[in-house]
C-alpha cells in the first residue's frame, strides 16, 4: 500500500484527565477528494467518513482505535468493508443509504442519533441519507460532509452539482441547522470536501453568522455546477 500524508491535528485540548483531539486526513481519491476526520475522546473515538486506506492511515488508526465509523453521505464510503474488518468498528449510517453496504453490520438511524458527546443529524439533499455530525467540545463542531462545503472565499455554503439528489431538501436542511444552533453553540465547521478553498486550514471558524447571511431563497434558484 502507498502512504499518504499523515493526519493533521485540527483541534486539541487536554485538561490532564480527558485528552481530546480532532485530526483531519489528506483528501481521499476513493471518495473524489473527500476529507475524513478522527475525533479522539475517552468514551470512544469516532472516524467521520473514510480516509485513504493505505499503510500510514491504517497504522495510525489501529494505534488510536476507532469505536464508530460515521458516514455523512454515500460519496464518503471508500473502503468501508476493509476499515471495519481491520478496526472492528461500528459503522453508522442514515437508513436511506444502508442498502449500499450489504453484508456489513450497521447501526442505522432515521433523523438523529446520539454517540456520547456527538449527535448525528439527517440533512437530506446532497444525497438521500446525507447527515452532519455535531460534536459538543470546543463550543460546538459540525462535521458537514458535502452538505456544506467552503466556497471560493472559504465560507460555508451548499453546493449544487449535477449529482445533487434534491436541491430543495438540501436548502431546507441548511435552515434546519440554523434553527438548531446559535453562534455560541456552533464555533467550528469541518467540511468533508473542497478544503483547498480554506488555504491550509482544516476548519471554518465561527460558521454560524456566515451561514445566517446566506440568502436561501436565492440559493434555490442556483443552477447546477457541472
Amino acid at each position: 500500500m502507498s502512504s499518504s500524508k499523515p493526519p493533521r491535528l485540527v483541534l486539541s485540548s487536554d485538561d490532564g484527565s480527558s485528552p481530546h483531539f480532532i485530526f483531519a486526513f489528506a483528501p481521499n481519491r476513493d471518495t473524489l477528494g473527500g476529507t475524513a476526520y478522527l475525533i479522539i475522546e475517552t468514551e470512544g473515538n469516532i472516524l467521520v467518513d473514510c480516509p485513504a486506506w493505505d499503510e500510514a492511515n491504517q497504522t495510525f488508526l489501529q494505534a488510536q482505535g476507532v469505536r464508530w465509523l460515521v458516514m455523512t453521505h454515500r460519496g464518503g464510503m471508500g473502503k468501508v468493508r476493509d476499515i471495519q474488518q481491520a478496526l472492528g468498528c461500528e459503522v453508522v449510517i442514515q437508513e436511506q443509504e444502508a442498502y449500499l453496504l450489504p453484508g456489513l453490520a450497521l447501526t442505522v438511524f432515521r433523523e438523529e442519533l446520539s454517540l456520547n458527546h456527538s449527535r448525528l443529524i439527517w440533512t437530506s439533499g446532497h444525497s438521500p441519507g446525507s447527515a452532519c455530525l455535531y460534536h459538543q467540545a470546543w463550543g460546538g463542531v459540525l462535521f458537514s460532509g458535502r452538505h456544506l462545503v467552503p466556497d471560493r472565499h472559504g465560507n460555508p455554503a451548499p453546493l449544487r452539482t449535477a449529482k445533487t439528489f434534491h436541491w430543495v431538501r438540501q436548502i431546507r436542511s441548511v435552515q434546519t441547522l440554523l434553527d438548531q444552533f446559535t453562534p455560541d453553540t456552533l464555533r467550528f465547521l469541518c467540511p468533508g470536501a473542497s478544503i483547498g478553498f480554506l488555504r491550509g486550514k482544516q476548519t471554518i471558524a465561527d460558521p454560524y453568522p456566515k451561514l445566517a447571511q446566506l440568502d436561501l431563497q436565492a440559493c434555490l434558484k442556483m443552477q447546477p455546477i457541472l
